[in-house]
């Protein structure tokens, strides 16, 4: 080997060793920049697999040019050229096994492997390129395969697992890695050399010296190819790279716009903030670094929450979450925190947190959170206290509370999407609701009394407030109608009412009752003695008619005494089903007469309630005479009795002509009747005399379709069974 390196001209071996080392640096700093880059992959593996093939053809050019300078006048260019080409394909095929994401032994011995083929390979088409033959020693080309071999492992086993060394040993193990590529080629050379010489020994090795313009004519054009290539990959790479390096400021920049950014070690311990955090937490950037997140804490969180949290990153995760924390001054501020961690052997190194500043969004939430509880508060008063439903614009109902469902008896199912006329009564005119929906469509509140009809038939009155909800041009969209049951309040005044003006009645009766009664009996007397001698038939008929209006008149003082001194009552325990139908019995010749049918239904065979039977029965057939008055050219009455809970209900339906709204509410009033004849105080005395035994009466009526005369009486000992 000795004689070899003598013979070969030194400043040949010396470019050729220069520019080796230069390839072969440019090819491991793109080797490195290809495991570490997630962009132009393919530009880095391509360009270091040349950059490594053609440092193994430099040497071996430049090592035979420099060893055979008669032969390089006869050099065969296509076999240097498919030299070069092999030589960049086994680097490149080596290349392969170390640019994966786990690097095994393995991968690092084929590596190394191919590149020795490659120097093997360079060398034995080298020697074919100068028409050289070559014979070996089989020994000496393993012993030389393996030790070139043993020096790329080496180099590789340096770049890629010496990370136990530390930092500042880091930043050399590239140029030393290069060093043992750069000998592993140039060592591989002279061994090859010695265990494959050519069959001729070369001669004359003084005359490459004596035809020094060729030589470094040639010298210079192969330095500057492959320098012009090295400087070129150096200026796309820089190129590139700083390409990346203004896109990460721009998108440090834009983050530190709209985030609070900061980087931890894995211990924890801050070594990165923000202007964005500096701001908030009110802490300068020197107070922050080498501190934890602990500094900022507002001890609103709980020790499991920052558990959960460390776990979470601890394992390689990302944690998401809003986290309160203290400023400097004692303020306190939420932030919408991601943290990130970045890993290394399946072990954090470090991470990074981005946060949002949320506190505006919370103090928002938490006002949302107290106007949704006073909502709810209200909605809950409102529920226990009112009746409450809500219409559409059109009066359609789109949402109720349990209290109108269980006072109409109607289920929600039924009211949704019906207007309230599914409650009306029928006792309030036309012109009562123009007045009423021409108040709110105006967007004004109206207050008033209105009485409805449950599912049952029952009626109801309540005390209404309609509220309009109005939209941007001040039209409403949906009203709110808040009601309160006062059906007590309404039969209490009711029965007051009557009860003052029978006090009045009375007092009146009391004082006039006896002055009308004696006069009109001597009227009466004188009236019967003349009427015994009269013998014109005009002069008698005359007579008739004065009897006749002064029983009437008597008729009128007897109930003006009822009314006055009211008899006490004797209460047994009595059918009503025997009691009606005595009633439509004693009217049943009558009702023939007049086309009248009378029918009856009840449910079971007893049905008590605790009365004075006569009062009851005068009351029923008071009932039945009206019904039948009302049907001149005949009709039906049905009479239907039932318990309800603790009450009897008495229902007397008629076929008539029905009474009109106005004159509905005056009925019960002395001396108001829809009749031609009469004074109005039986109906008067009837309502009294139900009032007496602690029921009520309800009328309900409309024209050309009869009416009804709802009555409950108290059932005898509470609910009886149905």
């Amino acid at each position: 080997m000795n004689q070899i390196i003598e013979s070969s001209n030194p400043i040949l071996l010396l470019v050729a060793v220069i520019l080796t080392f230069m390839a072969s640096y440019t090819s491991i700093d793109l080797l490195i920049l290809l495991r570490t880059s997630e962009t132009n992959k393919r530009f880095l593996f391509l360009g270091g697999s040349f950059s490594m093939g053609m440092a193994i053809w430099t040497f071996n050019f430049f090592g035979i040019l420099a060893f055979d300078q008669n032969g390089a006048g006869a050099y065969n260019i296509p076999v240097t050229i498919l030299s070069m080409v092999l030589g960049v394909a086994l680097a490149g095929m080596g290349f392969m096994f170390v640019s994966t994401e786990k690097i095994r032994f393995l991968h690092v011995c084929c590596c190394s492997l191919l590149l020795t083929l490659s120097v093997l390979s360079n060398y034995i088409i080298g020697m074919y390129a100068l028409n050289n033959g070559i014979f070996y020693h089989l020994a000496v080309l393993l012993g030389s395969f393996l030790l070139i071999m043993a020096m790329f492992l080496c180099s590789f086993m340096i770049l890629f697992y010496a990370n136990h060394w530390n930092r500042k040993n880091k930043l050399w193990f590239k140029p030393l890695s290069t060093l043992i590529v750069t000998v592993a080629i140039a060592e591989g050379h002279f061994l090859l050399a010695r265990s494959m010489p050519a069959k001729e020994p070369i001669k004359n090795v003084e005359q490459l010296v004596n035809d020094t313009p060729f030589v470094i004519n040639l010298v210079f054009f192969v330095s500057v190819l492959i320098v012009a290539g090295l400087i070129g990959s150096a200026m796309i790479i820089n190129k590139r790279l700083a390409k990346s390096d203004k896109y990460l400021r721009d998108f440090r920049y834009a983050l530190d716009q709209s985030a609070i950014v900061a980087i931890t070690d894995s211990d924890g311990k801050i070594t990165y903030v923000n202007d964005k955090f500096v701001q908030i937490s009110k802490y300068s950037e020197e107070e922050l670094m080498g501190r934890s997140h602990s500094i900022i804490s507002s001890g609103y969180h709980t020790q499991a929450f920052y558990k959960e949290m460390w776990q979470t990153i601890s394992s390689g995760k990302t944690w998401k979450g809003e986290i309160c924390n203290k400023a400097k001054d004692g303020t306190l501020y939420w932030v919408d925190t991601t943290i990130v961690p970045f890993m290394k052997r399946k072990k954090p190194y470090q991470y990074i947190s981005i946060r949002t500043d949320i506190s505006a969004r919370k103090r928002a939430e938490a006002d949302l959170k107290e106007t949704m509880k006073d909502i709810r508060d209200i909605h809950y008063a409102l529920d226990q206290s009112a009746i409450v439903a809500f219409t559409d614009e059109k009066g359609n109902i789109t949402k109720v509370n349990d209290k109108l469902c269980d006072i109409s008896h109607y289920s929600r199912e039924e009211l949704i999407g019906r207007n309230h006329n599914i409650l009306n009564s029928g006792y309030h005119s036309r012109e009562f609701f123009q007045d009423m929906w021409s108040t709110i469509s105006k967007g004004n509140v109206w207050k008033g009394e209105l009485r409805n009809r449950s599912k049952d038939g029952n009626y109801y009155w309540v005390g209404t407030t309609i509220v309009p909800f109005l939209d941007e041009d001040g039209k409403p969209y949906q009203y709110i109608s808040i009601r309160t049951d006062i059906t007590k309040r309404k039969e209490t005044e009711d029965m007051l009412h009557r009860q003052d003006k029978l006090a009045a009645i009375g007092q009146l009766a009391a004082g006039v009752a006896h002055e009308i009664r004696n006069p009109l009996t001597t009227i009466k007397g004188y009236a019967e003695y003349l009427q015994l001698d009269e013998q014109n038939d005009e002069r008698s008929e005359f007579l008739e008619i004065i009897l006749d209006e002064i029983e009437r008149v008597n008729d009128i003082v007897e109930d003006f005494m009822v009314l006055a001194k009211p008899q006490s009552m004797n209460l047994e325990e009595e059918n009503m089903v025997s009691i009606i139908q005595s009633v439509f019995s004693f009217l049943e010749i009558e009702a023939k007469k007049k086309n009248i049918s009378f029918y009856l239904e009840y449910n079971q065979e007893n049905i008590i309630v605790r009365c004075d039977k006569n009062r009851i029965k005068q009351v029923f057939l008071n009932f039945a005479r009206n019904s039948m008055d009302a049907m001149p050219n005949g009709g039906t009455i049905n009479a239907a009795i039932q318990i309800k809970g603790q009450n009897v209900s008495i229902v007397f339906k008629d076929t008539g002509g029905g009474i009109p709204p106005e004159a509905l509410k005056k009925l019960g009033e002395p001396f108001f009747t829809t009749k031609s004849t009469g004074n109005g105080l039986g109906l008067m005395v009837s309502y009294n005399i139900i009032e007496n035994h602690g029921g009520t009466v309800e009328v309900e009526s409309e024209i050309n379709k009869g009416t009804v005369f709802h009555i409950e009486l108290p059932a005898a000992n509470g609910k009886q069974e149905q």
